[in-house]
Parts: C-alpha cells; sequence; structure tokens
C-alpha cells in the first residue's frame, strides 16, 4: 500500500508532493529546503508531512512505496533522519527549536535526507520562530524542513515567506467513511455515521467509530442547547461540559503517562517497584510530572474545543433545516431536537449563538478559565435568551 493511502481527499497536493520527491533523487536540485502544509483540523496535513518524509527517504524508484523497510520505518516514526517536533504546550520553546536546528545541521546518516516535521508550526512565537529563522534563511544541503499548521495566516510571516506553501481541504465524508472501512474494519453504517458527525475530522472520526464513550460524550454535547432553559440549567450544563472533558482527558492520558514514566525509569536504571528513588531520579521524575501536568491541561482544553465544534455543528444544523428542511443534517440522528430548536431561533438568533461559541472557543486559547468561559457561553445561549 501506498504511503499516499491514507492522505484522502488531497489529490492535487499528493500529485505535487510526488513530483518533488522524484525532484529530489539525484542532486537534489528543484527541491524546496522548506514547506509549509496548512489545512483545516483533521484535513491530514500531519499524515501528509509523513507520507512525503518517506517517499523522500523511499529506496524504490517510484518513492513513496509503502512495502519497502524505509517507508514502513519512517511512518513508524523510528527512521534515523526523520524527526517530529509536537508539542502538548501552548507554545513552541526555543529550547524546542535550537535543538532541532543544531540537528538539521548534520548530514542524514542512512537516507538521503534529514527530514525534520514540525507539528502546529503556529505555536512558534517570536522567540522560537527566530531561532527557526536562520535554519530557513541559510538552508544545510540535504535538509528538508516540513511545517504544519490550521492555517499559514497563523504562521509568523517570516516563517511562510520562507516556506514553500500548500493547502489541504476538508476531505468528503464518503472519503474518510472508505478510509475506515478499509483500515479499520469499522462497519459501514458506523463509518458513514462517524465521518458526518466528525464533519470529516479522521482522526476524530475513527475515535467515534470505534469508541462507544466518545459518542456518548458527543451525544451529551448536542444535547445541550434544548437542555439549557434556565439559569440554573445552563450553569449546569456548563459544569458537565468541562467534566466530561476532563474525564476524557484523564483517560486518554493515563496509559500514556504511565507508560512514559516507566520509560524513564527503565532508562535511568531505576527498580520501578522501589518506594525510594535516588535523588537523579527523582529529579527527572519531578520533570515528568510536570510535563504530564502541562500536557493534561492542554489536553482539557483541545477536548474542550472539540466539544465546541460539535455545539457549532447543532446550531449550523439549525439554519440549514430553516433553508430547506429536508437538508442533510450533520446530526441528523437528532433532527427531531433540531427542529423544536428551530422553532424557537431565528436564523438570526441561531447565527448569534453560532458566535457566542466562536468567541468562547477563542477564550479558551488565551488560557481563559474554562468554568467561567463555559458558563458565561451557557447562559448566553439559553433558550429564552
Amino acid at each position: 500500500m501506498s504511503v499516499w493511502a491514507e492522505v484522502i481527499g488531497q489529490q492535487p497536493v499528493v500529485e505535487l508532493l510526488q513530483s518533488a520527491a522524484l525532484a529530489a533523487r539525484g542532486d537534489g536540485r528543484g527541491m524546496s529546503h522548506a514547506w509549509l502544509l496548512s489545512g483545516p483540523p483533521g484535513s491530514g496535513r500531519s499524515t501528509a508531512a509523513r507520507a512525503f518524509a518517506a517517499a523522500l527517504e523511499c529506496q524504490d524508484p517510484q518513492p513513496g512505496c509503502g512495502l519497502c523497510q524505509t517507508c514502513r520505518t519512517v511512518l513508524a516514526g523510528s527512521h534515523a533522519d526523520v524527526s517530529m517536533l509536537r508539542t502538548e504546550a501552548s507554545v513552541i520553546t526555543v529550547a524546542e527549536v535550537r535543538a532541532l536546528v543544531a540537528l538539521a545541521q548534520r548530514r542524514p546518516s542512512i537516507g538521503r535526507w534529514r527530514v525534520i516535521i514540525v507539528e502546529d508550526a503556529d505555536r512558534l512565537n517570536d522567540s522560537s520562530g527566530n531561532a527557526l529563522l536562520k535554519a530557513l534563511e541559510e538552508p544545510t544541503a540535504r535538509t528538508v524542513w516540513l511545517l504544519c499548521a490550521p492555517s499559514a495566516q497563523d504562521v509568523l510571516i517570516t516563517i511562510r515567506s520562507r516556506s514553500r506553501q500548500l493547502s489541504l481541504r476538508t476531505p468528503a465524508p464518503d472519503d474518510v467513511a472508505r478510509l475506515l472501512v478499509q483500515r479499520d474494519g469499522v462497519d459501514p453504517t458506523m463509518a458513514s455515521f462517524a465521518a458526518r458527525a466528525a464533519q470529516s475530522h479522521v482522526g476524530m472520526a475513527r475515535r467515534l467509530a470505534t469508541d462507544e464513550q466518545a459518542r456518548i460524550r458527543r451525544r451529551t454535547v448536542v444535547q445541550m442547547p434544548g437542555a439549557m432553559r434556565s439559569v440554573g440549567e445552563a450553569v449546569l450544563q456548563a459544569a458537565q461540559l468541562l467534566t466530561v472533558a476532563t474525564e476524557e482527558a484523564e483517560a486518554a492520558s493515563a496509559e500514556r503517562d504511565e507508560r512514559e514514566r516507566a520509560q524513564l525509569l527503565r532508562a535511568l536504571g531505576a527498580d520501578a517497584t522501589s518506594r525510594t528513588q535516588p535523588p537523579h531520579v527523582r529529579s527527572q521524575l519531578a520533570e515528568l510530572d510536570k510535563n504530564h501536568k502541562r500536557r493534561a491541561k492542554r489536553l482539557v482544553v483541545d477536548m474542550l474545543d472539540r466539544s465546541l465544534v460539535d455545539l457549532l455543528s447543532v446550531y449550523r444544523d439549525v439554519l440549514v433545516w430553516h433553508v430547506d428542511p429536508g437538508a442533510e443534517l450533520i446530526n441528523a440522528e437528532t433532527r427531531a431536537d433540531v427542529q423544536r430548536l428551530a422553532a424557537t431561533l431565528s436564523p438570526e438568533q441561531a447565527l448569534q449563538r453560532m458566535q457566542v461559541v466562536r468567541d468562547t472557543r477563542a477564550r479558551l486559547g488565551t488560557n481563559a478559565a474554562p468554568l467561567l468561559a463555559l458558563e458565561a457561553m451557557a447562559l448566553a445561549l439559553r433558550a429564552d435568551c
């Protein structure tokens, strides 16, 4: 299977990257040293970056075969010449970027190129962006930077002006459903529901299709608009939304945290069963715990943001129903609830509520207190407002 198999609905981008991988053979002339892949959440920008990295390193005459050892190693994240920076924090730090810049100075050890992938390049601030800028202005031979971001405008202008930009689009729900069936063995009916409910976000569609708790969480969120008729109900719904997001974040990170702790103890040669650890081990564990708490906080915000996207889909369906009551809805399984809500909200009121949700997403992105932001939103969304 080709490395491009999971880059769905992006044929123009795939063709361009395939051509670039072919051009990169030999002396590398015509190969851009920095790429900026942008696209909405779920469009597969990180997947496309990994596929491109595999194609650059591939040993097959047709780059990106997906079958050779090199392709499999890159996609598994264990190739010596392909590095990826992903962060759970709100910003990418200067220290993280400087480590990558130092790595970029080295020639590839076993492959044709040294490839460095930076997920969420929009989280580069002025300091870390300036640290990266030098590497982009004076590129090292045989090094390629692949930057990913939701939008090119979210990236520092000094960075994006020195990168070749590619825009990915949201794939069609049918394409996402087909991928779930072929790759994950999901039932076609469930796959169609998940693709539609996730609004073509590939990762979220897979989660909805395979995790019943995720489906329960989403059902709770889309039922919120009809359950907020009084101030008390609105406050309770806001608290429940935060509780659900926190519980899901903890469930998603608990296993990974434990695994990382065990790996650290093993790397330090420490006894995991010992109640007391040497000072140097305790300091490392304390730093790891600090990182886990920082990641957990970010994960809660991410879960809340996803819930707010689901909430937006309800008011979007209300607008669609006003225009064409027979049109397909994102929340087709709760069509009756959408109809009842549309009977109480005019199109203008639905638009106002959509703006309230968007404003709340923006506040959560600026480290506002989650519960206060959600309570203010819930009060503004009450059916009697």
